[in-house]
């Protein structure tokens, strides 16, 4: 029996020549820029509802707090990307890309129960407020949402939290829309319900913004399989490959939110020298790369070869 433990941390290709990487620097003006411009609208937001007392732009204004939160936690899990291995963390802090994600998810379901009681408590004892104001103030937070939510647009497929934080700043500039919509129905209708009304579809808009975020994080820490791979797929596509006997043991797990690793057996023909598993391997991990795998450690058998229980 031949078993050769091989691992890959850096493939020659580089994984950037078949899966584009995030752009760090890009990344991190975005999220710079971002938070600047999030936290000075909720200060607008946070004057504007305690001067009016108005519901809408006050949870709104929770809302935004927390994604200037997440946005700031998403940079520092970034930047953490950068920081090299060491003896007692091997492959460097990178797992506190998916970390963050989870947490941030976290933070905004939970922001979802103070809305909600407020609004219904609001229910109860209405309050008018001037809706003009509140579509004016609106019609700011479109603009801001919109503009940062574009500086993440070109590196959202890449990682979870870049993801992340575009899907929660387009939320928000779809919620400051139906703000805008609903100061105007406050100006010519006078119905006080309406505001704490908005605050509870702003609470649905976070549900549904944060709810698949909580589901990817949540697997992604347990070590499942990332998004968009599939073990089938990978399995037969390095079958497919020449020279492949089996293909088997396979696991799959992300380092971060936009690097993957596998382990593996890779059974090869009985009296394959040396150059020839080599320039397999080589195969291999050319097509784990078109698979999103980006660190791969393979073990070689060869065909008949007998193997441990937990092997098989």
């Amino acid at each position: 029996m031949e078993h050769i433990h091989e691992h890959d941390h850096d493939h020659h290709h580089g994984f950037g020549h078949h899966h584009h990487p995030v752009n760090l620097k890009e990344v991190s003006r975005a999220f710079v820029i971002g938070i600047i411009m999030n936290f000075a609208f909720v200060v607008v937001e946070v004057v504007t509802g305690l001067h009016i007392h108005s519901l809408s732009l006050l949870s709104d204004a929770g809302h935004n707090l927390a994604d200037v939160a997440s946005l700031a936690m998403a940079l520092i899990a970034i930047r953490l990307l950068k920081v090299r291995p060491t003896e007692r963390f091997t492959y460097g802090y990178k797992k506190t890309t998916i970390l963050v994600a989870l947490f941030n998810a976290a933070v905004l379901l939970v922001s979802l129960g103070a809305i909600g009681y407020e609004a219904l408590h609001r229910f109860a004892q209405p309050e008018s407020v001037p809706g003009k104001t509140i579509s004016i103030v609106a019609g700011i937070g479109i603009l801001v949402n919109a503009i940062t939510a574009l500086l993440f647009f070109r590196n959202k497929e890449n990682d979870m939290n870049v993801r992340g934080a575009f899907l929660h700043l387009m939320s928000d500039a779809i919620v400051s829309a139906g703000l805008v919509v609903g100061g105007l129905i406050i100006v010519y209708t006078h119905i006080t319900w309406i505001d704490p009304a908005l605050s509870l579809i702003i609470a649905v808009v976070i549900l549904f913004s944060t709810w698949q975020l909580l589901k990817d994080s949540l697997r992604l820490s347990l070590d499942g399989v990332p998004e968009g791979i599939h073990l089938a797929r990978i399995k037969g596509a390095i079958g497919a490959i020449k020279g492949v006997v089996d293909f088997h043991h396979i696991h799959v797990w992300a380092i971060s939110t936009s690097e993957n690793a596998l382990t593996a057996h890779l059974v090869v023909e009985p009296n394959s020298d040396l150059a020839t598993i080599e320039k397999l391997k080589s195969k291999v991990k050319h097509e784990l790369l078109h698979q999103k795998i980006q660190h791969a450690t393979l073990e070689i058998e060869t065909e008949n070869a007998p193997c441990q229980e937990s092997d098989c």
